[in-house]
């Protein structure tokens, strides 16, 4: 089974697109838009002889036809089936698929792309199946997972400028931290920031005045306050949280997972891997840079104030599981006892 990546698309899609586009991972506006891109350079949208879109609960003998018919006063023709559930399909729907993507003919142009639909890529024998099919075929079967933090900056900056303002990375960095790594919603984030700006410098300021922020996002600065060991900030935070209505298991998981995040990284230390393995490893694929912050978290800590911490973070887990227990009374305690062990490197009761 052969899997390429969003640049070996772009290479192959700059000629002209052929055969079959198999596109999955996890984010949609790439999967979008490269569809789109193929598209336009086959048939236009209107043209409704050579341009056919099928969703997944249609009949695939109709996708098998469409791709079959000699295009009408045109090169090729544009067949795009998306959301198809290969997984809980029958037998013979399935064989169906694997016969259409071996037997696309040159007059056409097949996308099948997962958007609403999971593909587990290593893990299903059907996908492998599919994707070993359309490889056999001389067809393109790409993960379009999110772009790493170089290519968002860099994204948002080129952007900018387009706009006719101007970004500094920092707050490009920035952005990409508090809103996520979601293309589109980045991209509507940069719109309202030119907007605001104008011709002006947008900085981290403009980022954190203009910009949303990710539920993750505004609970991490709990956790950038109670490293900070301010403990006035960090209980004016959780009000704002609990304002918010943001559950106190998420508040709770989230600054969780920043101490996490430093376990992981001091251990990695300990056997001599850098950020480079314990990312591998824990899954932390285009996301370097919260490893990159819990090794700068990590200077403040060492190994008992760790161990005392994740202890207090166990603790607090159990209290909210239990019934009756107060949920803010909780984690105000928690914060107190994160910031008093980072202090005094011991334990409060």
């Amino acid at each position: 089974m052969a899997v390429v990546f969003e640049e070996a698309l772009k290479k192959n899609i700059a000629k002209e697109p052929s055969g079959v586009y198999i596109l999955f991972g996890e984010d949609s506006f790439l999967k979008k838009s490269y569809a789109d891109k193929i598209a336009k350079k086959i048939a236009d949208p209107d043209d409704v002889f050579n341009y056919c879109k099928f969703t997944g609960d249609c009949d695939l003998q109709d996708v098998y036809d469409a791709a079959m018919q000699i295009p009408f006063m045109g090169d090729k023709k544009y067949v795009e089936l998306c959301d198809y559930d290969f997984e809980h399909c029958a037998k013979s729907d399935f064989d169906k698929l694997c016969e259409l993507i071996t037997e696309v003919p040159d007059t056409a142009v097949l996308v099948i792309r997962f958007d609403s639909v999971e593909v587990d890529s290593k893990k299903s024998n059907k996908f492998k199946k599919i994707a070993a099919a359309n490889d056999k075929a001389g067809g393109l079967t790409v993960n379009l997972d999110h772009r790493k933090m170089p290519e968002l900056i860099k994204m948002l900056t080129d952007g900018a400028a387009k706009r006719g303002s101007k970004m500094e990375p920092a707050a490009a960095r920035y952005l990409i931290e508090t809103a996520g790594d979601d293309i589109s919603t980045l991209k509507n984030e940069l719109d309202k920031l030119c907007s605001f700006a104008g011709s002006d410098a947008i900085t981290k300021d403009t980022v954190e005045r203009v910009s949303v922020k990710t539920v993750e996002a505004s609970v991490y600065n709990l956790s950038k306050f109670i490293l900070a060991m301010d403990t006035s900030a960090s209980l004016f935070c959780l009000d704002e949280l609990f304002f918010m209505r943001i559950e106190p298991m998420i508040i709770l998981h989230t600054v969780s997972s920043v101490y996490v995040d430093m376990f992981r990284v001091y251990s990695a230390k300990e056997q001599g891997i850098g950020i480079a393995g314990v990312a591998a490893e824990f899954g932390y694929k285009g996301r370097e840079f919260v490893l990159e912050r819990a090794a700068q978290n990590l200077k403040r800590f060492d190994f008992k104030r760790l161990s005392l911490s994740l202890n207090a973070l166990t603790e607090a887990d159990k209290s909210l599981k239990s019934f009756g227990n107060d949920s803010r009374v909780i984690l105000e305690q928690l914060i107190i006892r994160l910031i008093y062990i980072l202090a005094k490197g011991e334990s409060v009761d």
